[in-house]
C-alpha cells in the first residue's frame, strides 16, 4: 500500500520546487479549491517557487484570467505553463501552412501570429486538436469520418490537450485526447503537447 503523505507541508524538507496541475487539483472548471491554494501559497511563501503545469490548450498568459475569475489567488503560484504553449512551438515549425484545426472558437488564441491558414480533412497539411468544436453537446464518435480520411492522407495530429476528459463542475466533458486515441485507433500519427509527455 502507498503511504501518501498528509499535505502538501509534509514534503517540504525534501524538494524546492512544486510542479502543480492545475484543473482538478486547484479548480473544477467552476470554482477554485481554497485549501489546495492556501496549501500553494504556503508552500511560495515557506519553501520555494510553485509552477503550474496546465493541458490548457491555450497560451498561459490567456489562462491566468480564468484562473483570476475562478478565485485561485496569484499568490499561490509563481510561474505557470501550457500545453497551449508548447503547441505553438509545434506549430510555429509548420508554419507557413493549412491546419485543420478542430476546437472551440475560445481557443483561437493559440493560432495569433502564427503563419497558419484554416484547411480541412481533405486539403490541411496537418491537424491541430484543442478539443472538440463543441464539448457541451458532441463526441468524438461524430469525428470519425473526417479524422478517416485525414488518417488515409497520413496528415499528423498535434494533440493541444492530452486529457481524455475533464470535469466542469458535476459533469464530465471530452477533450483532445479522446480525439488523439480515435485518430491513433485509425492508424493516424498523433503527437501529444501537454503533460505528461515530451513537448511540454
Amino acid at each position: 500500500m502507498i503511504d501518501f503523505p498528509a499535505g502538501l507541508s509534509a514534503l517540504s524538507d525534501r524538494y524546492d520546487v512544486v510542479l502543480c496541475d492545475v484543473w482538478g487539483v486547484i479548480h473544477n472548471g467552476v470554482q477554485s479549491f481554497p485549501e489546495a491554494c492556501e496549501a500553494l501559497t504556503q508552500w511560495g511563501t515557506r519553501v520555494g517557487p510553485v509552477v503550474l503545469i496546465s493541458n490548457a490548450p491555450r497560451p498561459s498568459s490567456d489562462v491566468v484570467a480564468q484562473l483570476d475569475s475562478l478565485g485561485v489567488p496569484r499568490s499561490a503560484w509563481s510561474g505557470f505553463v501550457t500545453s497551449g504553449d508548447a503547441t505553438r512551438a509545434l506549430l510555429a515549425e509548420r508554419a507557413p501552412g493549412k491546419a485543420w484545426k478542430i476546437g472551440p472558437p475560445r481557443d483561437e488564441t493559440l493560432y495569433a501570429g502564427l503563419d497558419l491558414e484554416d484547411g480541412s480533412c481533405e486539403d490541411a497539411d496537418f491537424i491541430s486538436s484543442t478539443g472538440l468544436y463543441d464539448d457541451e453537446t458532441e463526441t468524438p464518435e461524430l469525428y470519425r469520418d473526417r479524422l478517416a480520411v485525414a488518417a488515409q492522407r497520413g496528415l499528423t495530429f498535434i494533440c493541444a490537450n492530452p486529457d481524455r476528459v475533464v470535469q466542469r463542475g458535476d459533469r464530465l466533458i471530452f477533450c483532445a485526447g479522446a480525439l488523439a486515441d480515435l485518430y491513433e485507433s485509425l492508424g493516424g500519427k498523433v503527437i501529444m503537447a501537454g503533460k505528461p509527455f515530451a513537448p511540454i
